[in-house]
């Protein structure tokens, strides 16, 4: 959970102070010169930066050990809730009596709201409401919910994971790591509707009467334009709390820190994490927008027709990881083709796996051949069987002739 603002003063002071702090952290030496293992001086209890893409561990500390994880929580709240809601599905708020303090969307017990706007309320600001809502419309009650939240965590292989409530409160058997928040984070990244609200930093609310607006708490997404997520938990056991992601470059990662001492250090220390993730990858353009990947032979017609790729492809890659482009294309082609069509693709890989997809276009347009296009062709492509047909005729014309002339003699 995140404790509720004291008000728009107190939220601007801290933002305007996060972002000093912040400035001075990217100008800093220190973080221009990543060490070989990792940024020093973390104060969290546990830490881990990943590839998004692939996994791969930076950089970590603790990342396997046990620990309450606040609203953090929550992720597996909206994993189950998507699973198991359409997202347009109405639905009432169920009744919840929150104790002083708890972060909270503001729902009145009965009101109807979309399960769109409940996985808003739940990911900006943390509503343990509307939590509480979503367990309820889709498993009965908290424990059931639970149970499945259990059984999706075990299923995903998040062996160091348990949870005994859907919101995040401090209690025995709700706990998780910093490397399975991340391989819960990757899966979800990858929901595209997911994606879409955890890079939200307002939104209006329409289903609800009249309709409300909400803010996200995650300020890390403000702080910097590359910064595309996730979540922010907060509780006296488990401390300051965030699930982070960002991409840039063509590299994206996820970061994650485990009580860290205070609300501005969390935002820090991931912003320090990710950092030092990009600082790990070089830019690379393996393709280039209007480059020729392709040429296949212009049936009938002759010549070749260039295949240009449609826009540019850039990626960061790792000192030890290995590039690749794969283009996918037909080795002949025959009119009419309009120019720009689309003819083929490529497909760049790291390490064997596909990290992105460019069109390729016809250069210029073809015309349907002619007959005596194809006719030269056919004649072209045959020449062999065309000129042993043809010595079999005048061998066969010279042997009547011969026949011929001898008759005449007789």
């Amino acid at each position: 959970m995140r404790p509720g603002r004291s008000g728009a003063g107190r939220a601007l002071g801290f933002r305007l102070t996060l972002v000093v702090a912040a400035l001075a952290l990217l100008l800093s030496p220190v973080a221009s010169a990543a060490p070989a293992k990792g940024p020093e001086g973390l104060e969290a209890r546990a830490w881990i930066v990943v590839d998004a893409r692939s996994g791969d561990v930076l950089a970590s500390q603790a990342a396997q050990r046990r620990l309450p994880i606040a609203s953090t929580t929550k992720l597996m709240t909206a994993y189950v809730a998507m699973k198991e809601l359409g997202p347009e599905r109405m639905v009432r708020a169920a009744p919840y009596e929150p104790i002083y303090g708890e972060s909270l969307m503001g729902l009145q017990a009965g009101e109807r709201v979309s399960v769109r706007d409940l996985l808003y309320g739940l990911m900006l600001v943390s509503g343990n409401d509307a939590a509480h809502t979503l367990a309820v419309s889709a498993a009965g009650s908290e424990e059931r919910f639970v149970g499945e939240m259990n059984r999706y965590a075990a299923a995903l292989g998040l062996s160091n994971t348990h949870y005994a409530n859907s919101i995040g409160l401090d209690q025995a058997g709700n706990y998780s790591t910093a490397a399975d928040l991340t391989t819960l984070a990757r899966r979800l990244l990858r929901i595209p509707a997911f994606a879409k609200i955890a890079d939200t930093e307002s939104v209006l609310l329409r289903s609800l009467r009249p309709p409300r607006r909400i803010d996200n708490s995650n300020d890390l997404l403000g702080l910097v334009h590359w910064a595309t997520g996730v979540k922010t938990g907060h509780t006296f056991d488990a401390g300051y709390v965030l699930v982070a992601s960002g991409e840039r470059r063509g590299v994206s990662l996820i970061s994650v820190t485990i009580g860290a001492p205070s609300e501005e250090s969390r935002f820090l220390e991931n912003l320090e994490l990710l950092e030092y993730g990009f600082s790990q990858y070089q830019r690379r353009l393996p393709i280039r927008a209007g480059e020729d990947l392709a040429e296949p032979e212009i049936r009938y017609s002759g010549g070749r027709l260039p295949l240009r790729a449609e826009r540019s492809l850039q990626v960061g890659v790792r000192q030890d990881q290995r590039l690749n482009l794969r283009v996918r294309a037909p080795q002949e082609v025959e009119g009419p083709i309009r120019r720009g069509a689309k003819l083929g693709r490529a497909t760049v890989l790291v390490d064997g796996r596909k990290v992105g997809t460019v069109a390729l276009r016809a250069s210029r347009a073809v015309s349907e051949a002619s007959f005596f296009d194809r006719a030269r062709a056919t004649v072209a492509d045959n020449s062999i069987p065309f000129g042993i047909g043809l010595f079999v005729i005048l061998i066969i014309g010279v042997i009547l002739l011969r026949r011929a002339g001898r008759q005449r003699q007789r």
